[in-house]
């Protein structure tokens, strides 16, 4: 009896054990489904050699639909998703796959009548939306559908959303071919109404820069009460935005950023108490901006900037405590500087800039452990620097440019990671203090325009990051030392010029040294002595030595190299002699006001350019001061002069 009861506990274990062990897998894949993926295939390329409206390009595709095998199960493809007991086909996700081509009407992807999600965004594909592709707008049980960022175009009508009753997700956003404004995609009078009134189930629209300019704004009032995320920008929306909108009661994005023909009103009550980001952006809107904000508790973004505001910034949103991001620029806001805004623990990104905002900065904060960006520039910001700024832990960008602020930079105690420091146009005096450059991260310093004096530390040659240093229109003095600069190995852009007492110092060993970044040097207004030649083995594009005491003559041997030169400033110094054009590239070449005799004038002479201004070779122009008439010199040089300021503005290091 025990042996039999051991026999039977022996079976029933095998029994047990085997019925947990899953048979050998079957294909769940419907062959007519998988033969209709096949045939999609056939119809688009793979192709990663374009670009997406971000200016990013995908390395490779993200699902290579290549793998796709006729021998393999297609429930087991990349990118396809199967329903587990009928095997239909009810998903694909072909997003930043490289895939190229058009989606012709009778495209087999259309037979995948069980499709509920279906994701294309990040691709070259094309078609008209509603002659090409409308079989896709016919699946009852479609739910989402992501088309986002690709080359559709045409019109979207109310044809396309009579039948997606269930469709929860939609973005349709960054189409068309965007050399030619005909092809974008647009909704016309009716598509948005029917839209909104059909698709009672929808969470998410996204719809960034279909051409709405058609759409009634009542018809946002018939939008699904439902709705979580609204971006409508870059839409060429118009009219006044209806204030009832902010009232959706779940929704958590509202994005009209870009519409700057859409005027209205925030609204004083009623906001969506889970509004988490909010951008009206470059919109119309217009008077103060309400207390009611400081409704928003789960706002997490709020921009504003490029909006018609008046007022002050109310206190309120010092009590937004999630807040990350606030921008109010160019929002013609006034009043004091808002001290509660400097109160939020958890704010990274703050622009107050382009205001009228005025009063001073508290006198120490501690609170702003994550703040990375901080621009206030073009206000009226008054009193001094305050040291604290510098050493805020999580700090990158800091832009307190064109303010009132005056008195001297105080000594940093305990530097930061900052970035960049933009302190241009102020009224800041005193020398430069060499705690300053305790900011090893340093890659852009701009402390022109202000009232700075004595020499230049010799630390600022420590930082071997910048790539960007104005020190221009002070009163800075001493000189500034060829080996000292040569450590500044990724410089790019240096201006010190109006610094009447600063000069410019060479050593024996210049022809040792390297600028491999460096291409632009202003050094007009200055007191340098010395053709700078140990420049020629850089990339220099754009050199400036106007206005200084430069004498005697440019060698040959000086003149050698600068293969990257093509605007060289020697207006009013002290030249003599001139054997030959540094570089051979040359675009722009001033000598006017140099006492310039010899050989190059008699060659100039002789191929009969005695107006003062010679023309041709590989040249634009070159100016000097042997003739007449003065006033084409000078109309030449009024346009050189505004076309290098528009250079030099696009080739400064910017933040991004």
């Amino acid at each position: 009896m025990g042996s039999l009861c051991l026999v039977l506990v022996v079976l029933q274990l095998s029994w047990s054990l085997s019925s947990s062990v899953p048979p050998p897998s079957s294909h769940l894949c419907l062959p007519h489904q998988r033969d209709a993926l096949l045939h999609f295939k056939t119809t688009i390329s793979v192709d990663c050699d374009f670009y997406h409206d971000d200016g990013y390009r995908d390395p490779y595709p993200r699902i290579d639909i290549e793998s796709w095998n006729k021998s393999i199960d297609c429930c087991s493809w990349k990118g396809v998703k199967c329903n587990n007991v009928t095997g239909h086909v009810i998903g694909m996700d072909l997003s930043h796959s490289c895939l190229l081509g058009s989606l012709f009407a009778n495209n087999s992807l259309f037979q995948l009548h069980n499709l509920q999600w279906l994701d294309l965004s990040s691709n070259n594909l094309r078609g008209s939306l509603l002659e090409n592709t409308s079989s896709l707008f016919r699946f009852h049980g479609f739910r989402r559908l992501n088309l986002a960022d690709n080359g559709f175009d045409g019109i979207i009508s109310s044809k396309l959303f009579s039948q997606l009753v269930s469709l929860t997700h939609l973005n349709l956003s960054y189409n068309g071919f965007f050399d030619d404004i005909e092809s974008y995609l647009r909704f016309d009078g009716h598509g948005f109404d029917m839209l909104a009134r059909n698709l009672t189930k929808l969470r998410n629209l996204v719809l960034d820069t279909v051409d709405m300019s058609d759409v009634a704004l009542t018809s946002l009032l018939n939008l699904s009460s439902s709705l979580e995320h609204l971006s409508f920008s870059w839409c060429q929306l118009h009219g006044e935005f209806p204030t009832q909108a902010f009232q959706l009661p779940n929704l958590k994005v509202l994005d009209l950023s870009g519409n700057e023909n859409l005027a209205g009103y925030l609204p004083n009550t009623n906001w969506s108490s889970g509004l988490e980001l909010l951008d009206l952006s470059e919109c119309g809107f217009k008077e103060s901006i309400p207390a009611s904000c400081g409704n928003l508790t789960q706002i997490i973004s709020v921009g504003l900037e490029g909006n018609s505001l008046e007022g002050q910034i109310p206190d309120v949103f010092g009590n937004l405590r999630k807040l990350t991001s606030l921008s109010f620029s160019s929002c013609n806001l006034s009043g004091p500087l808002p001290i509660t805004i400097f109160n939020l623990t958890k704010i990274t990104h703050l622009d107050l800039s382009y205001n009228h905002l005025e009063g001073p900065f508290p006198n120490h904060v501690s609170e702003l452990q994550f703040l990375e960006e901080l621009w206030l520039s073009y206000n009226s910001i008054s009193g001094g620097v305050p040291s604290w700024l510098f050493t805020l832990p999580s700090l990158l960008q800091l832009d307190l440019s064109y303010n009132k602020l005056v008195g001297s930079i105080d000594r940093i105690q305990k530097p930061s990671s900052i970035q960049e420091v933009y302190l241009s146009y102020n009224n800041i005096s005193g020398s430069i203090p060499c705690s300053i450059f305790d900011l090893v991260n340093l890659t852009s310093l701009d402390l022109s325009s202000n009232n700075l004096s004595g020499p230049i530390p010799d630390s600022i040659f420590d930082l071997v990051n910048l790539t960007s240093l104005d020190l221009s229109s002070n009163d800075l003095s001493g000189g500034i030392k060829s080996d000292m600069l040569s450590k500044l190995t990724s410089l790019e852009f240096l201006d010190v010029s109006s610094n009447s007492l600063l000069s410019l110092s060479t050593s024996g060993n210049d022809v040792n040294y390297s600028f491999p970044q460096l291409t632009t040097v202003l050094f007009s207004g200055c007191s340098v002595r010395q053709f700078p030649n140990f420049f020629r083995t850089s990339k220099l594009t754009f050199l400036d030595l106007s206005n200084n005491v430069i004498s005697g003559g440019i060698s040959k041997w000086e003149a050698e190299g600068w293969e990257g030169l093509i605007s060289l400033d020697l207006y009013h110094n002290f030249l003599t002699a001139l054997e030959q054009f540094p570089g051979n590239n040359l675009g722009y070449l001033n000598l006017r006001s140099n006492l310039l005799q010899g050989p190059i004038l008699s060659t100039f002479v002789m191929m009969g350019y005695v107006s003062g201004v010679v023309l041709g070779l590989s040249m634009s122009y070159i100016v000097f001061t042997t003739g007449r008439p003065w006033w084409f010199v000078r109309k030449i040089e009024r346009d050189w002069q505004y076309n290098f300021k528009k250079w030099v503005q696009r080739n400064r290091v910017r933040r991004n």
